[in-house]
C-alpha cells in the first residue's frame, strides 16, 4: 500500500519525510524516494528495497530544504527499480510528484506526450502526470501550480491520490484526491503543514487533520491552505482532532475499523494488483507461485479449500479459473475436506484461501492435500503465516491489516488474487489469446475506480438501513457469478447485526425458500445487467407477488428495475467477471449500517474471532 508524505515549513523536510515513510512501512513497498527543493533546484534520492537503503543514500549524499515530498511504492507499471521509484520529475526539471493509483488511460496519454517530444525516463504510468503538469504550465499556467495540476488531472481516468511540488513555486504543495485510490490527509501545524496518505505518518507532529474527499484538491503553504473541487469551487472541510493513541490513529476519521476497511478497498485492490500486471504487454507475473508452463499444462483439476467468507470467495474464483484457464475447479469447506477420501494426485493443485493463514480447518485440509501428493498453493494476507509456509507457492492479498472481525477488504482482495491466478494459468496454458488478455487486463485496471465510485452510495445505503434495521429475517438472492455474493451478503448481516439471513441461488427460491416470503421479509436481489438479468427480474416479480420487501442491486442506467422493486441501489456498470467485487460493497455497507443502528459491536461481534485456530 503506497505511502505519501509531504512537508512545507521552516524545518528540514528530509528527516521529517523519512520518519513519516518509516511509520507507513507496515503497508509494504518495494522502493522509496524523497524530493526536496534545495537552492532553487529539485533534488531527488530514490532506491529499491527497504527504507534503510534510501536512508543510507541520503546519508551519503544529503539533501535538505523546507519543502519536500516522499513515497513508498508497490510497483504497478514498471518493475521495482530506481528509475521507476517515486518521486518523478518533469522533463525540464521544474515539477515533481508522487502518486497512488492507476492511470487507466496512460498509454494514450503517453503516446500523445511522446508525439510532442517528451522523453520518458521510467516505465510507470505516473510519469505521464508530471509531464502533463509541465505542459499546461508552459501553455499559460506558468507559476500557477494549482491551475496546471487541475488541468492535468482532468485528463486522467481512474482513482488517484497525488502530491505535486514545483521549484517555480517554492513553499507550496498541491494535493489531489480523485476516487478512493488512497486517502489524503492535511496535517495542520504552527507555521508548518503536512500531507500524508495515512494519519500515523504525521501524528507525531500534529493532531489537527483535514481529509480530502473525492474530486477535491488542496493548495498548501507553511501558513495556509485552501481546498477546492476540481471544478474550482471553494470547499470548507471539518478539522478533525485525532487522539494520540494507536487505536484512534489507526481508525482515523472513521467510527469503526470495519467502516474504514470497507472504504480502503479501492486502495487495497490497487495494492493487490501492483507489481503483478504488465499493462503494456497484458501479462501476469506471479513469481511466488513457482509454476512452470509445463507444470501448468499438466494440471487437470484445481481444488479450493477455505472456510466462511474465504469459501464464498473461492466460489467466485471457480468462475474465473474455469472460464479463463479452462481448468476444472472444485470448492470445498476446509472443515469438511479431510473427513472424506478426496481423490488427489500430482496433476491436482489445491488452493487454500485464508486471511490469517492460521485457520485450523484449512490447515488440516492442506495437510491432507500434501500427504496425497497434490501441488499446494495458498492465498493469504498474513506474511509468514503457517499456510504460506506449508505451500509450494502462494499469492499474498496485500490488503494490509484487517482489524474488524468481519472480513471486507480481505474478501475482495482474495477475489482479485484468484482473477490474477486464472489469467496467469490461462496465459501459461495457452487458453487465452493476446487480444483476450488485453481485454481482461484492461478491465482489471478499471476496477479500483469502479470500487471507489460504488462506495459513493454510502449515504443511500445508510438511509435504507434506517428503514430495515428492525427486520428479524433477510433473504439474499443471486445467480451465476453473483450467487456467492448473496451468500456473503447474508453472512455479513448475520455476523455483525445478529439478524437471521440466508443467501440462495435465485433459481432455487421456488424449490422451498419462497415459502418464507411475506410482508415482513426483506428480499435483497442482485440484479445486475448481465446474461441472467431477465431471470433475476422474474425472481423479483415472484418475491413481490408474495408481498416481500424487495431491495434490488442494479446497474446504473437500468430504467426498468425501479418499477419492479421497493428500493434500488445502483452500482456502476462493471465487466461480468469482476462484477462480484463491486456487488459486494453495498452489501457490506448495508450490514454495517444496520448493525450500527441496532447498537451492535461492529468490530468485535459476539462469539466470533478473527482467526479460528481450534476445531
Amino acid at each position: 500500500m503506497c505511502g505519501i508524505v509531504g512537508y512545507v515549513g521552516p524545518r528540514d523536510a528530509t528527516p521529517l519525510i523519512l520518519d513519516g515513510l518509516g511509520r507507513l512501512e507496515y503497508r509494504g513497498y518495494d522502493s522509496a524516494g524523497v524530493a526536496v527543493i534545495q537552492d532553487g533546484t529539485i533534488h531527488i534520492r530514490r532506491d529499491v528495497g527497504k527504507l534503510s537503503n534510501l536512508r543510507s543514500k541520503v546519508a551519503a549524499d544529503p539533501i535538505s530544504g523546507g519543502s519536500g515530498i516522499g513515497h513508498t511504492r508497490w510497483a504497478t507499471h514498471g518493475a521495482p527499480a530506481e528509475h521507476n521509484a517515486h518521486p518523478h520529475l518533469s522533463m525540464e526539471g521544474d515539477y515533481v510528484l508522487v502518486h497512488n493509483g492507476i492511470v487507466e488511460n496512460y498509454l494514450e496519454l503517453k503516446a500523445e506526450l511522446q508525439a510532442e517530444g517528451v522523453e520518458f525516463r521510467s516505465e510507470t504510468d505516473t510519469e505521464v502526470i508530471v509531464h502533463l503538469i509541465e505542459r499546461f504550465a508552459q501553455n499559460g499556467a506558468a507559476h500557477n501550480l494549482t491551475e496546471a495540476t487541475r488541468k492535468a488531472v482532468s485528463l486522467l481516468r481512474g482513482a488517484h491520490a497525488i502530491v505535486v511540488m514545483s521549484r517555480r513555486n517554492p513553499g507550496e504543495l498541491v494535493a489531489v484526491r480523485i476516487g478512493n485510490a488512497g486517502g489524503v490527509a492535511l496535517g495542520l501545524g504552527d507555521g508548518e503543514n503536512f500531507i500524508a496518505s495515512d494519519i500515523p505518518a504525521i501524528l507525531d507532529y500534529t493532531r489537527r487533520m483535514i481529509f480530502l474527499e473525492n474530486r477535491q484538491m488542496a493548495t498548501v503553504t507553511a501558513d495556509s491552505f485552501t481546498v477546492q473541487t476540481l471544478d474550482g469551487q471553494p470547499v470548507r472541510l471539518q478539522v478533525h482532532s485525532i487522539a494520540y493513541d494507536p487505536v484512534s490513529a489507526a481508525r482515523g476519521e472513521f467510527k469503526h475499523f470495519m467502516q474504514k476497511e470497507i472504504f480502503e478497498q479501492a486502495r487495497s485492490l490497487t495494492d493487490t494488483i501492483r507489481g503483478r500486471v504488465d499493462f503494456d504487454h497484458a501479462t501476469i507475473h506471479l513469481p511466488d507461485l513457482k509454476l512452470t508452463n509445463e507444470q501448468a499444462a499438466s494440471l487437470d483439476h484445481l481444488v479450493t479449500v477455505a472456510c466462511g467468507t474465504s469459501y464464498y470467495s473461492g466460489l467466485v474464483g471457480k468462475f474465473f479459473v474455469e472460464h479463463l484457464a479452462r481448468l476444472r475447479v472444485e470448492v470445498d469447506y476446509g472443515s469438511e475436506y479431510r473427513y472424506r477420501d478426496p481423490i488427489l494426485d500430482e496433476h491436482t493443485a489445491v488452493l487454500a484461501i485464508t486471511q490469517s493463514g492460521e485457520t485450523v480447518d484449512t490447515l488440516a485440509a492442506m495437510e491432507e492435500a500434501h500427504v496425497k501428493g497434490a501441488r499446494l498453493w495458498s492465498i493469504v494476507n498474513a506474511i509468514g503465516s503457517q499456510a504460506m509456509r506449508m505451500s509450494s507457492g502462494y499469492i499474498t492479498m496485500n490488503a494490509g491489516p484487517e482489524i474488524g472481525v468481519a472480513s471486507t477488504k480481505a474478501f475482495t482482495s482474495s477475489i482479485v488474487d484468484q482473477y490474477l491466478l486464472a489469467l496467469y494459468l490461462g496465459q501459461m496454458r495457452g487458453t487465452l489469446t493476446e487480444a483476450q488478455r488485453r481485454e481482461y487486463v484492461a478491465d482489471l485496471g478499471r476496477l479500483p475506480d469502479l470500487v471507489g465510485r460504488t462506495l459513493e452510495i454510502d449515504s443511500q445505503v445508510q438511509a435504507l438501513a434506517g428503514m430495515l434495521y428492525h427486520a428479524s429475517d433477510f433473504l439474499y438472492l443471486g445467480r451465476g457469478i453473483n450467487y456467492p455474493i448473496a451468500l456473503e451478503g447474508a453472512l455479513k448481516l448475520k455476523e455483525i447485526s445478529y439478524i437471521h439471513a440466508e443467501g440462495y441461488p435465485a433459481g432455487e427460491m421456488k424449490h422451498g425458500p419462497i415459502a418464507l416470503i411475506d410482508e415482513q421479509m426483506p428480499v435483497l436481489c442482485i440484479a445486475l445487467k448481465d446474461m441472467l438479468y431477465d431471470k433475476m427480474i422474474s425472481q423479483i416479480e415472484q418475491a413481490k407477488a408474495r408481498g416481500g420487501i424487495v431491495i434490488a442491486l442494479a446497474t446504473e442506467g437500468d430504467t426498468v428495475i425501479a418499477s419492479k422493486a421497493d428500493h434500488v441501489l445502483y452500482v456502476p456498470e462493471t465487466p461480468y467477471l469482476l462484477s462480484p467485487v463491486v456487488a459486494v460493497l453495498p452489501l457490506q455497507l448495508l450490514a454495517y449500517h444496520i448493525a450500527v443502528r441496532r447498537g451492535a459491536d461492529v468490530d468485535q461481534p459476539r462469539n466470533l474471532a478473527k482467526s479460528v485456530t481450534v476445531e
